[in-house]
C-alpha cells in the first residue's frame, strides 16, 4: 500500500540553511518553505517541515526555529548524532541536498557516516554531478546514491551521467528542475525608477562572487557593448563567496574593478556586494533587459541563478554549460562560446538592437518556466518522497536492503578539549613538561612537540574546523620554523626559557618530526598560503635526512613525505628518496632480525610503531609488496610484545630499561607516546590488508587511556583535558606534558576518524 502525503507527513531537510549565504541554504529554504505552504503551514519549530542546519563553523548561525538540529561539518560525530536524533522523531522522509563541499571530511564523504545510521527513506537531491570525478568523488557520490531511497537531479543531462559515470540506474532517479519565484510576465521598466536608472538599458548577473563565473568575459564583451549601447548598464549582483573570501580575500572582486576602471567603464558597470532579499532581486530581475551567466566550466548541472532568470522570462545570453543548455534550447535563449568575448557582445547587442526578437525569448523562457516554480517543484517532490517512504517499507518488509552495508559504530568517544594545550601554549610555542597541569618552565621547548603539536592544530581543524587551532598552529609553526638552522638546515631540538638553543650530540628524530609536521602541513591544511610555508620548509630541510642513521628519524620522515606528495605526487625525487630512506630500514630488519626478534635495532625504545608504520604506508603507496610485510611482520611482532597476557589490554614497553635483546621488557615506566604511534600504525595495516586484527587493536590499544592497562587506572584527566605523563609501578604520573596530551589528542583524532567503522570481530 502507497502512503499518501496528504496527512501531512514530516519532512526533514539536511542541508546548509539561511542565514548562511549559500545557494544550497537559499533552495533548502525555499523548497521548504513550498512544501509547508502545501501542508497549509508556515515554516516553525511546530510545523510538518523541519531542518538539519550543516555549519562551517563552531558558533553556528541565528536561525530560525525551524532548524531543528545544527551540525558541525568538520566534525564526523556530529553527523551521526544527527542520524540518531532523525531516527528517534517522527520524520517520515529525510531529504538531502547533496554538494561536496558542504558536509566535511574527503570530498564531503563525512556524510557517508549519516547515510549508515539512518534509519529512515532518503531522497538526495544532487546539485553537482561531475563527468571526470576522482576515484574518491566517485565512490562519494556512488555511495551517496546506493544509500538512497531515490535520487533527484535537475537537469535531464544527471539521469544519463549518474548511469555512464557512477552506475546509478535511471529507474532510480528522478529529474525535477531547480525551482524558481512566481512572479508575473512584467515589462522590464517596472521598476526601473525605483533603481534611478529609468531610460537604460540593464544587464544582470547575480550569485556568489567567484573566479568560474567569468564575470570578467563580460566586462570584456561590455567594452564592445558600450560603443553601440552606450547608455547600458551592467549590475554583478552578489557578495564574494565565503569560502573564496575565506582563501583569497576580495582578491577577484578587486581585479575585476580595476579591469572596469582600466577600460573606462565605471559609468557602465556597478558591482552591488550585497546579498539581498527574494523581494528586492525579484525587482532587480524583473528590471534587467538581459540576463547574462558567461561561466567558465561546462560541467555544471544546475544554476538557481539561471532557472530565477529563466522562470521570470528573462533574456538570456549565457555560456553552454550543461545546465543552460537545456534551459535555453528551442530559442529560449542565447549560448555563446567559452571564454569569448566578441561572441558574447554581439549576441547581446542582438537582443538590444531587435525588441521583437528580445520579447519572444522572454515570453518562451517564461512559458517554459511555468513548470518551475516553486510550488509546481514542491508537489514533484511529494510525489517522490511518497514513493521513496513506499520503497523503504517494501525493503523493510522484505528484510532486502538496498541502502548498502551499515558500519557499526564504536562506543561513544570522550568531547575533545583544548584547554590544556592552550593552557601549555604560549607565545614561542608548547612548554616540554608540565609540574601536574601547570607548565613548567624550567624545561624549555622543543622541536619534538612543537611538530607534533602542529600536526595536532592541522587534524582538530580537519576535523572540526575550530579557529583556536589555528591560531594555536601559527605559534607552533613560528617555533618550528625558528629551530631551522639557517646555515647547516639542521633542526635544534631543545630551547631553555631564555631562548638559547641547547647542542645535543644527535637530533635526528627531531628533525624527522620536524618533516613529518611540514608534510602534513602541505598535504593535509587547506590554507594556501600555509601550504607554501610548509612547501618552503620542507624541501630546504630534506637534505640533511639522506645521511640519518635512526630508523625513527627515517620513519618521520618518510610519513612527513607521504603527505607532501599528497599536494606534489609528480616530485619524482623526493619519492625516489622515501624509497631509499625505507629501502635502508628493510636492509636493517633483514640483517637483525631472527625467529623470535623482528627489528631493525637490538633494542626496542620509544614510538618505535612509527617504524612499521612508515613501512607499512611506503610500501602499499609504492606498491612493494617486500616492503610492505616486512613492517606489517614487524607491527605484529610489536604488539605480541606488548599484550597482557589474556591479550585483553596493552601492557607497552617501559621507559625504565625498554626492551633489549635476549632480556624482558621494562614494565613501567609506561608512556602515551607508544600508545599513539600503535593506533597509528594498526590504522596503517588495516587500511593496506583489511584484516581487522588490526582494527581491533586500535580500540584495545586506545581503552590503554581510559583505564584497560596494568594499573588499571585513567591516563586522560577528563577534567582538565590533559593526559597524565605515564604509568608507575604502583601509581600514575600526575604531571600532565606536551607530549602526552599530544599523544592522547592525535589518538582520540584518530578514533573520531575511525568512529562509523570499527567494528568487532
Amino acid at each position: 500500500m502507497s502512503i499518501k502525503l496528504s496527512d501531512r507527513t514530516s519532512v526533514t531537510f539536511l542541508a546548509t540553511y539561511p542565514p548562511r549565504k549559500c545557494g544550497i541554504g537559499t533552495f533548502t529554504h525555499d523548497l521548504a518553505g513550498s512544501i509547508s505552504d502545501r501542508y497549509g503551514e508556515e515554516l516553525s519549530n511546530s510545523g510538518h517541515v523541519s531542518i538539519v542546519a550543516i555549519n562551517d563553523r563552531v558558533e553556528g548561525y541565528d536561525y530560525d526555529d525551524e532548524v531543528s538540529f545544527e551540525v558541525n561539518s568538520f566534525n564526523k560525530m556530529d553527523f551521526r548524532k544527527a542520524a540518531d536524533y532523525i531516527n528517534l522523531s517522527d520524520t517520515k522522509v529525510v531529504s538531502v541536498q547533496h554538494e561536496y563541499g558542504i558536509f566535511g571530511g574527503d570530498d564531503g564523504d563525512h556524510l557517508l557516516t549519516f547515510l549508515d545510521a539512518i534509519r529512515k527513506p532518503v531522497v538526495s537531491t544532487l546539485h553537482t554531478i561531475l563527468e571526470h570525478p576522482s576515484d574518491h568523488q566517485r565512490e562519494v557520490l556512488k555511495e551517496v546514491c546506493d544509500k538512497s531511497s531515490r535520487v533527484v537531479v535537475l537537469a535531464n543531462k544527471g539521469v544519463g551521467l549518474l548511469k555512464d559515470v557512477y552506475d546509478v540506474p535511471s529507474a532510480e532517479v528522478t529529474m525535477i528542475p531547480h525551482g524558481a519565484p512566481d512572479v508575473p510576465f512584467l515589462d522590464t521598466s517596472y521598476y526601473k525608477d525605483d533603481f534611478e536608472i529609468e531610460g537604460r538599458l540593464l544587464l544582470l548577473t547575480f550569485g556568489l562572487l567567484s573566479p568560474n563565473k567569468g564575470i570578467e568575459v563580460a566586462i570584456d564583451a561590455m567594452e564592445r557593448v558600450v560603443q553601440e549601447f552606450p547608455n547600458a548598464l551592467y549590475i554583478v549582483l552578489g557578495r564574494t563567496h565565503p569560502l573564496v573570501k575565506r582563501e583569497r580575500g576580495e582578491e577577484y572582486r578587486l581585479e575585476l574593478e580595476r579591469a572596469v576602471n582600466e577600460k573606462g567603464l565605471s559609468q557602465n558597470v556597478a558591482f552591488h556586494d550585497r546579498f539581498v532579499p527574494l523581494e528586492e532581486l525579484t525587482k532587480y530581475l524583473v528590471t534587467a533587459d538581459v540576463y547574462l551567466t558567461p561561466y567558465l566550466s561546462k560541467e555544471q548541472i544546475s544554476s538557481g541563478t539561471l532557472a530565477y532568470a529563466v522562470a521570470m522570462g528573462k533574456a538570456v545570453v549565457s555560456t553552454p554549460y550543461w545546465y543552460a543548455e537545456e534551459l535555453l534550447a528551442d530559442g529560449r535563449g542565447k549560448l555563446v562560446p567559452f571564454e569569448d568575448p566578441d561572441a558574447t557582445a554581439e549576441a547581446i547587442k542582438e537582443l538590444l538592437r531587435d525588441e521583437p526578437e528580445r520579447q519572444g525569448v522572454r515570453r518562451a523562457a517564461y512559458q517554459f518556466g511555468r513548470n518551475m516554480i516553486w510550488s509546481e517543484v514542491a508537489s514533484k517532490y511529494r510525489g517522490v518522497f511518497e514513493r521513496a517512504i513506499s520503497d523503504y517499507r517494501d525493503e523493510v518488509k522484505g528484510s532486502v536492503s538496498t541502502r548498502g552495508p551499515s558500519r557499526d559504530s564504536s562506543p561513544d568517544l570522550p568531547e575533545v578539549k583544548l584547554d590544556h594545550l592552550e593552557r601549555l601554549t604560549d607565545s614561542v610555542g608548547i612548554a616540554q613538561h608540565a609540574s601536574f597541569t601547570v607548565p613548567n618552565r624550567h624545561f624549555g621547548y622543543t622541536t619534538d612537540d612543537n611538530a607534533r603539536a602542529a600536526i595536532v592544530a592541522i587534524e582538530h581543524s580537519r576535523l572540526f574546523g575550530e579557529e583556536p587551532a589555528r591560531n594555536l598552529l601559527d605559534q607552533y609553526l613560528a617555533f618550528l620554523q625558528y629551530a631551522v638552522d639557517q646555515e647547516t638546515k639542521e633542526v635544534r631540538n631543545l630551547l631553555t626559557y631564555n631562548h638559547s638553543w641547547v647542542a645535543e650530540d644527535s637530533k635526528e628524530d627531531s628533525h624527522g618530526r620536524f618533516l613529518w609536521a611540514m608534510g602534513k602541513l602541505v598535504g593535509d591544511c587547506q590554507d594556501e598560503g600555509l601550504n607554501r610555508f610548509g612547501t618552503q620548509l620542507f624541501q630546504s630541510v630534506l637534505e640533511p635526512t639522506r645521511e640519518f642513521t635512526s630508523p625513527r628519524a627515517k620513519a618521520f620522515t618518510v610519513l612527513g613525505i607521504r603527505k607532501y606528495l599528497k599536494k606534489f605526487e609528480g616530485d619524482r625525487n623526493t619519492r625516489l628518496f622515501a624509497t631509499d630512506l625505507c629501502q635502508g630500514v628493510v636492509t636493517s630488519l633483514k640483517e637483525n632480525s631472527s625467529e623470535d626478534w623482528v627489528w631493525p635495532e637490538d633494542s626496542v625504545t620509544y614510538e618505535n610503531a612509527r617504524i612499521p608504520q612508515a613501512l607499512i604506508v611506503w610500501g602499499d603507496f609504492i606498491g612493494d609488496e617486500e616492503m610492505r610485510d616486512w613492517g606489517l611482520r614487524a607491527l605484529r611482532w610489536l604488539i605480541e610484545k606488548q599484550l597482557d597476557g589474556t591479550g585483553n589490554y596493552l601492557s607497552i614497553i617501559g621507559n625504565d630499561g625498554w626492551l633489549k635483546r635476549g632480556g624482558s621488557k621494562a614494565d613501567f615506566d609506561q608512556q602515551p607516546v607508544e600508545v599513539a604511534a600503535l593506533i597509528d600504525a594498526c590504522w596503517e595495516a588495516y587500511d593496506a590488508t583489511d584484516d581487522k586484527y588490526f582494527l581491533n587493536l586500535t580500540r584495545t590499544a586506545f581503552n590503554w587511556f581510559l583505564g584497560s592497562n596494568d594499573l588499571g587506572v585513567t591516563v586522560y584527566d577528563f577534567h582538565t583535558g590533559g593526559c597524565r605523563d605515564g604509568l608507575h609501578p604502583s601509581r600514575v604520573n600526575e604531571n600532565e606534558g606536551a607530549e602526552s596530551l599530544l599523544s592522547w589528542l592525535l589518538s582520540l583524532y584518530r578514533m573520531y576518524r575511525l568512529a562509523g567503522e570499527f567494528q568487532d570481530n
